[in-house]
């Protein structure tokens, strides 16, 4: 979607898995964090038992750590992999290294939500409690001095507001929902479905709807912050 995972660059990839893989032990020369998508996804020490993550689950998996990742069989899974820095390489259990991070799997249903009451980032909503409007739940980094950091954002089935990047980068990728989408500039709005991808750089203004019967979730990839207007 962006980047290119074959080089020193930050990249974000969509991988859809055969039905039923699963891979060896092995370990990765980087650190890449992780949406699922669709289906389900396992991915943790080569003895652990299997836990699957359903769409809208996340995880990092440390550089130099041994792991394997597997797709549950029947489910069509299909996940989203950000990069910071590469390339992306697979090698053996046997050149395990320790960097200092440890791996992190987070459940769906295990998501800290923070709405506008508890976070600056969402603007209140107009004739609504913050409980009804825009959340967002913080996954990693910092937004501090333009920092890269990684977020959902979970919008209201209704939702119709916007997005405001207001640091160098901001990145989404719809994980759930569907999500009208459209700039300033533009004049016609773009239909998202999970999988789906926008971007911009600096001050840019993107334009949103959830029109779904249930809440739109996005995952957030930004240098500093962004602001969420429902109005």
């Amino acid at each position: 979607m962006w980047g290119d995972i074959k080089k020193d660059v930050p990249t974000g990839v969509f991988l859809e898995f055969a039905d039923g893989f699963s891979s060896p032990p092995h370990i990765h020369n980087i650190t890449y964090r992780a949406v699922v998508i669709s289906g389900a996804v396992h991915n943790d020490d080569p003895k652990a038992e299997m836990m699957w993550m359903g769409p809208g689950s996340f995880w990092t998996q440390p550089a130099g750590e041994p792991h394997i990742t597997a797709a549950k069989k029947g489910a069509k899974a299909t996940a989203f992999l950000e990069i910071l820095e590469g390339p992306y390489l697979v090698e053996p259990s046997k050149e395990a290294f320790d960097n200092g991070e440890r791996p992190v799997n987070v459940d769906a249903a295990n998501i800290v939500w923070l709405d506008a009451a508890d976070v600056g980032w969402i603007e209140p909503s107009a004739g609504a409690s913050s409980a009804e409007g825009p959340e967002i739940a913080f996954l990693w980094g910092s937004s501090q001095d333009n920092l890269r950091n990684g977020t959902f954002l979970k919008l209201p089935s209704g939702f119709n507001g916007m997005v405001q990047g207001t640091g160098p980068s901001l990145r989404a990728v719809v994980v759930s929902g569907q999500i009208g989408h459209r700039t300033r500039s533009a004049s016609v709005t773009k239909g998202l479905e999970p999988g789906s991808y926008f971007g911009s750089t600096g001050d840019a203004v993107h334009q949103l709807s959830c029109d779904a019967k249930d809440d739109c979730v996005l995952y957030m990839s930004a240098k500093g912050k962004y602001r969420v207007d429902p109005s």
